[in-house]
């Protein structure tokens, strides 16, 4: 038998960086993201908080899938 699992989590990660202090509101995010998409802050960030959403089964076998979900409480 054959089982596919799929656990959704919420991850919550921080990071603590120095940004120029003459940096106006939309240019420090656009920094934040040009700094996220690069992958630079990749390395700064901690994880702070992980939240679970919901555990999935599907058992395959070669008549039907059957399914169960469970989310949190």
């Amino acid at each position: 038998m054959i089982v596919r699992i799929q656990v959704v989590q919420k991850i919550y990660q921080e990071a603590h960086i120095d940004i120029p202090d003459m940096f106006c509101k939309d240019t420090m995010k656009q920094h934040i993201v040009d700094l996220y998409n690069s992958g630079e802050i990749i390395p700064d960030l901690n994880i702070f908080q992980i939240e679970f959403d919901s555990i999935s089964a599907t058992i395959v076998n070669e008549q039907k899938p059957v399914d169960f979900e469970e989310d949190a409480a």
